[in-house]
């Protein structure tokens, strides 16, 4: 049985390794970096100490959809030949992707896992799925030797609302920010403007708020876009909205089963305000179940290993004869209904 290779493919970080593992066995920057003292770009390592925020860099993702197919591969191939040292030939691929990408992306996706380095068959999932799985494996009633368990998780596609959440650019972001940390941005304006974004949000995620709203930032950015000027709902009123677009039979159990993942509901009590913020709009005989994770930005990567060890995983997967003879969109139907 060929190996299969899970890989979180993230717009920030690449998480990578073998299903059945644990953790991942590298997480490396999805990016190129140039530093100062040098003329041409370089692959980030696990153990690379360059900062970024002082470098050129370039990444083949931008708000988590693939927008450079021939950076990607190149980052790809250096994390496959000289990281995992496998062969793709060898090899079956399970890859995150986010839902709704457009077909032109979802075709040089496949393209680059079939044409390009050549793995043998390819499941693509989207994240949330996963973390769903990887949450439920940890329950009492999760049981992997039951093949159903592989198969209780699924999209409900008119449930899926999206926010724009954290700022990425530094000019949009000075107007949020308060005078100090417009300052911050503005005296690095040479920097590495999503690496810049990503620090800083590192930094709030190890200080204490205020849940009353004093200089609360990039966390109002999240629940309260609104009254900083953004046209959009927050997060609070995004779950509602998803929610009521499903059956309402469904309802109830949606509101018990709210998991937490990523990067930024590390921000200090985040599950407490969203509970707080979430339970006047939720009719009053709906319990509200919020679930943290141990390690919210390796969820989705450890879902994805559990799903790889599925003794019908394979069975699941589309195979590079298939993609040949039916091509992309026929072949990923199977992945997302």
């Amino acid at each position: 049985m060929s190996s299969v290779v899970v890989l979180d493919n993230g717009g920030g970080l690449i998480k990578a390794g073998y299903g059945g593992e644990r953790d991942p066995s590298t997480i490396i920057p999805n990016c190129l970096y140039r530093p100062l003292s040098s003329k041409k770009f370089l692959h980030p390592t696990p153990t690379t100490e360059e900062d970024l925020t002082s470098a050129a860099v370039r990444r083949p993702i931008d708000r988590g959809y693939l927008i450079n197919p021939d950076l990607q591969r190149d980052i790809w191939n250096h994390l496959f030949s000289n990281l995992l040292h496998i062969n793709p030939s060898n090899s079956s691929l399970l890859l995150t992707e986010p839902l709704f990408s457009l077909p032109s992306i979802e075709r040089a996706t496949d393209e680059l896992v079939f044409e390009d380095f050549g793995f043998n068959s390819l499941f693509i999932s989207d994240p949330p799925k996963l973390v769903h799985l990887y949450e439920a494996s940890r329950r009492p009633y999760g049981r992997r030797g039951n093949d159903n368990f592989f198969r209780c998780t699924y999209v409900l596609p008119d449930g899926v609302t999206h926010t724009k959440g954290f700022v990425k650019d530094p000019d949009e972001a000075k107007k949020y920010l308060t005078v100090d940390d417009g300052a911050y941005l503005e005296t690095r304006k040479d920097m590495d403007r999503t690496e810049i974004m990503d620090r800083k949000k590192v930094d709030l995620t190890k200080n204490e708020f205020d849940l009353t709203n004093e200089r609360f930032l990039v966390p109002e950015m999240i629940f309260h876009p609104a009254d900083l000027g953004m046209n959009q709902a927050g997060l609070a009123e995004c779950i509602v909205r998803a929610v009521n677009s499903c059956h309402p039979l469904l309802h109830p159990l949606l509101y018990q089963s709210i998991i937490l993942t990523g990067g930024s509901t590390l921000f200090p009590r985040f599950a407490e305000r969203l509970e707080m913020e979430l339970r006047p709009l939720v009719p009053d005989d709906y319990q509200v179940k919020i679930t943290t994770q141990e390690d919210p930005i390796l969820g989705v990567w450890r879902g994805g290993s559990l799903l790889a060890s599925s003794p019908d995983f394979e069975a699941m997967c589309v195979t590079k004869a298939e993609y040949e003879e039916l091509g992309s969109a026929r072949c990923r139907r199977r992945f997302f209904h």
